[in-house]
């Protein structure tokens, strides 16, 4: 092989190692930052379909019902901590800033954050529906299918 043609396939290997690399990096580092969606139920005994229960430290969206009486405020700081249910377990949400004006015992509400406990969720993000009927889609057919007396179309508008 001549050097030219050597130094071409030293450089082109190069450059095909850098990109894996690259696309290696990036794909782990959007990996990490995935918000995936979990009641409270399948916080504690996994999905449904497959079984996936999140793991402590991973980033998660738990959805579900602030269970009246549940709302702890400390005093002295902006921390809250609550509990939410949909159909079975109820799991603690704690978070330290402005709840939004909407939330309320009762109401239907979604949490960003990071599961630090089995059953306790450090949320970054709290948000509630303006809507008085709201309730996450998931909650509204699990409750359906247990009690026929819930309000099955009090899903979220379209």
């Amino acid at each position: 092989m001549n050097p030219r043609r050597k130094k071409r396939l030293i450089i082109v290997s190069s450059v095909l190692i850098g990109l894996s690399i690259v696309a290696s990096l990036v794909l782990y580092a959007l990996s990490q930052n995935i918000d995936l969606f979990f009641t409270p139920s399948e916080i504690v005994h996994g999905k449904r379909e497959t079984g996936v229960k999140p793991v402590i430290g991973q980033r998660i969206r738990v959805g579900g019902l602030v269970v009246p009486g549940s709302v702890h405020h400390d005093k002295n700081t902006l921390k809250v901590s609550f509990q939410l249910m949909d159909i079975g377990p109820k799991i603690t949400v704690k978070y330290q800033g402005i709840l939004p004006d909407l939330f309320r015992e009762g109401q239907g509400i979604m949490a960003n954050g990071v599961l630090v406990k089995d059953q306790v969720v450090e949320a970054s993000e709290v948000l509630a529906k303006h809507d008085e009927k709201y309730m996450p889609k998931e909650i509204a057919e699990a409750l359906a299918k247990h009690k026929p007396s819930a309000p099955a179309a009090s899903t979220m508008p379209k």
